[in-house]
């Protein structure tokens, strides 16, 4: 492949479960036409199984999942001007994983706080709600710091159109940064 794709660019939406990660990449998805990967899709049979039994996976487990992301990020950016990948990427490794060789790539963090996600949560129709689970995500979630410059927080507060909105916002900044230092290299 020729490096005149390397503008492409992926945009992993991580956060907590319940932080609206789907809700927003499928607005962003339709909103600009763009590629669009839930990272769930991915996990291998034996994490499917274990999930469904009611346990937890452990880092041994999601490695060779997270592989299987990196890999479909790098397919992604030589297909896509813009794809989108929803993965909770909870802990500072696991979004190292995704990006090991993956240049082109920005997260875009569904930040929001645990009142906030569980009232969502508790307000879902049809949805059964362990509370459990949420504290368990918290728990496990290393928020991006300031040395992580590729992570991009976006607030959930407001309504999901206008979450969508600052996400495509976001997007639109982080494209126009590349495409200046493309220009200047």
């Amino acid at each position: 492949m020729s490096d005149t794709q390397q503008q492409n660019h992926v945009f992993v939406l991580m956060g907590v479960s319940g932080s609206g990660k789907s809700a927003v990449a499928n607005g962003v998805a339709r909103e600009l036409g763009t590629a669009f990967l839930d990272g769930d899709f991915l996990h291998p049979r034996a994490n499917i199984t274990k999930m469904a039994q009611g346990h937890a996976l452990n880092d041994d487990d999601r490695r060779p999942w997270l592989k299987a992301l990196n890999d479909a990020i790098f397919a992604m950016q030589r297909t896509n001007p813009i794809s989108l990948l929803v993965c909770s990427a909870l802990k500072k490794s696991y979004r190292d994983m995704l990006r090991d060789g993956n240049q082109n790539l920005s997260f875009l963090y569904m930040k929001g706080d645990f009142d906030l996600i569980e009232s969502r949560l508790k307000a879902r129709k049809g949805h059964f709600f362990k509370p459990q689970m949420l504290i368990s995500q918290f728990e496990t979630l290393e928020e991006p710091t300031s040395d992580e410059k590729d992570v991009h927080p976006i607030d959930i507060k407001n309504d999901l159109d206008e979450v969508i909105k600052n996400a495509i916002k976001a997007i639109d900044y982080i494209q126009s940064i590349n495409r200046i230092s493309e220009e200047c290299s």
